[in-house]
């Protein structure tokens, strides 16, 4: 009863590893060595075709990978605030500091980063200096600023 499955092992292994596999790594990097798609099928005995659906698909476990690793960070960000479609970029650090405040945290940034990391990492939500939807922003403890489209 207390024997523990090979299977379930394995496989608790491959979850562990990452969302590429071998063969969308390569072509990714002999992509990014400048090689174009039909240089890289050359090599790998393959199609241009292939190779455009293993970078697309490369891609897009990238894009997922990206994105689980943002929602863990907001999960464990010990800042999280809510601003109104409208609020100007530039009242948004003084919101972040003083929830920074509620909580006895010491940010290790300046208003100036953080208005720089809203509008280089999540241009999306602002047009110009207003934020045109709800969002949510969440802020870790070493500084980093993520920003989320309010679901309601």
């Amino acid at each position: 009863m207390d024997e523990i499955d090979d299977k379930s092992e394995s496989e608790d292994d491959e979850s562990l590893s990452s969302f590429l596999t071998e063969r969308q790594s390569r072509v990714l990097q002999m992509r990014l060595c400048g090689l174009s798609q039909q240089e890289a099928a050359d090599r790998l005995g393959t199609t241009r075709s292939n190779i455009s659906i293993l970078e697309k698909r490369a891609r897009q476990n990238i894009a997922r990978a990206e994105k689980t690793l943002q929602e863990w960070m907001m999960l464990r960000a010990p800042i999280s605030l809510k601003a109104a479609a409208g609020t100007d970029v530039f009242d948004l650090p003084g919101m972040i500091f003083a929830a920074a405040d509620e909580k006895g945290i010491k940010l290790p940034i300046t208003s100036l980063d953080i208005i720089e990391q809203l509008q280089r990492r999540s241009p999306r939500p602002f047009k110009k200096r207003t934020l045109k939807i709800n969002a949510h922003i969440y802020v870790t403890e070493e500084g980093e600023v993520l920003v989320e489209d309010a679901k309601a």
